[in-house]
């Protein structure tokens, strides 16, 4: 028998899910408290038990969304160049079910417009995980990256967010298709020197 602790865990993790799958589907606005209850299968009053307001939902989904998704797409280096490496994670990254599926992808996608339009602790929360997401691309989450090992991380995920992006805002699934391959082949040419940084 779970005890009450274990019981108010579980309904936190249940909003949590719920909340980050409606947050990557829907944007701030579809991560509402009260659909969120709903879908965690909880009574609205249960929220407030767990967090302030909706604003600090979004920042724990967020964060939630996050946790799961960036470990299992940037995975672990395995031996190969660093070019080979990008190459990898762009394959993971850009594809069709990711794009298809924005619920279960990257959020940092899915909300990089709407970030942008949100309040200071939304844009705070959303950086603190962008440059989680960079480390991890670089190989180590606790340290910072320097140097040109930064600029070629941060031109990698500029390039498959914007892709992952665009290929959600055309119709044309063809052009939508166009737009992920281009993206993956460029991506392992960023290091290779044929994608070159202009200063």
């Amino acid at each position: 028998m779970q005890t009450r602790l274990e019981k108010k865990q579980e309904s936190r993790r249940r909003i949590l899910q719920s909340a980050s799958k409606r947050l990557r589907r829907e944007g701030l606005n579809g991560a509402g408290v009260a659909s969120v209850m709903d879908d965690a299968g909880l009574t609205h009053g249960a929220f407030y038990s767990h967090f302030r307001n909706k604003g600090e939902l979004a920042r724990a989904a967020l964060e939630e969304a996050l946790l799961h998704n960036r470990k299992r797409w940037t995975g672990k280096w395995r031996d190969g160049s660093w070019s080979k490496h990008l190459s990898r994670l762009a394959s993971r990254y850009l594809t069709t079910k990711h794009r298809d599926n924005p619920e279960d992808g990257c959020a940092l996608a899915a909300l990089c417009s709407e970030a942008a339009r949100s309040d200071p602790d939304f844009q705070q929360a959303y950086e603190t995980e962008l440059l989680k997401t960079l480390r991890a691309i670089g190989g180590d989450i606790e340290a910072d990256i320097e140097g040109q090992k930064r600029d070629d991380v941060l031109a990698f995920f500029s390039l498959v967010v914007g892709a992952i992006a665009l290929s959600r805002a055309v119709s044309s699934e063809q052009l939508s298709n166009d737009i992920l391959e281009s993206a993956k082949e460029a991506a392992g040419k960023l290091v290779s020197g044929e994608i070159k940084n202009e200063h």
